[in-house]
């Protein structure tokens, strides 16, 4: 596997000291190849929404029940600072929630402070990966207009787009340390 032929290489990069962040849509893959890259390169893998929940105390679902989507999106905005303050000079990879970068804050913060990857799967793709979804409070409804609207944001943040459509998590991450080097 590429990964892992790559792995040791990049350990041994004294001056790959960055945040690579993953964006996309909710079910494009953001967690599962954000362990992978983290492994591969040997070091910590977050998830914004779990750095979210902890701080709330309860799940995403509850947050947006009982506090509202504003108010989630103010405590993620501040999460993602305090991680990018705490991680800026460590080699991190961190998983974007799917509306992070709708924050206009956030999305700059994540362009100069981040090397920004977005994972781009196709309308097909995205509904098969949604469609047994649990703990999403936005895979409900038209989640489709909801992409269609943050498609640029995704777009003019990353620094690089990878169509994972047909590729397994594993290529995917080999794509991103490829990318990487």
């Amino acid at each position: 596997m590429l990964v892992y032929c790559h792995a040791n290489l990049i350990k041994n990069c004294v001056y790959l000291r960055m945040i690579i962040s993953l964006t996309g849509f909710m079910g494009s893959g953001k967690t599962t190849v954000g362990h992978i890259v983290a492994d591969a390169l040997g070091c910590p893998f977050f998830d914004l929404d779990d750095i979210v929940v902890k701080k709330a105390g309860k799940d995403i679902p509850a947050i947006f029940v009982e506090d509202g989507e504003l108010a989630f999106r103010v405590l993620e905005a501040d999460c993602l600072k305090s991680f990018i303050k705490k991680y800026a000079q460590s080699t991190t990879v961190l998983a974007l929630g799917g509306g992070t970068l709708q924050n206009a804050s956030s999305a700059k913060l994540i362009k100069e402070k981040t090397f920004c990857i977005y994972l781009q799967a196709s309308t097909e793709a995205l509904k098969q990966r949604l469609s047994n979804s649990t703990g999403r409070p936005l895979a409900y409804g038209d989640w489709q207009q909801l992409l269609e609207k943050r498609l640029a944001t995704y777009e003019s943040t990353a620094v690089i787009t990878l169509d994972t459509d047909g590729l397994s998590p594993e290529q995917i991450a080999d794509e991103i340390i490829i990318d990487c080097l």
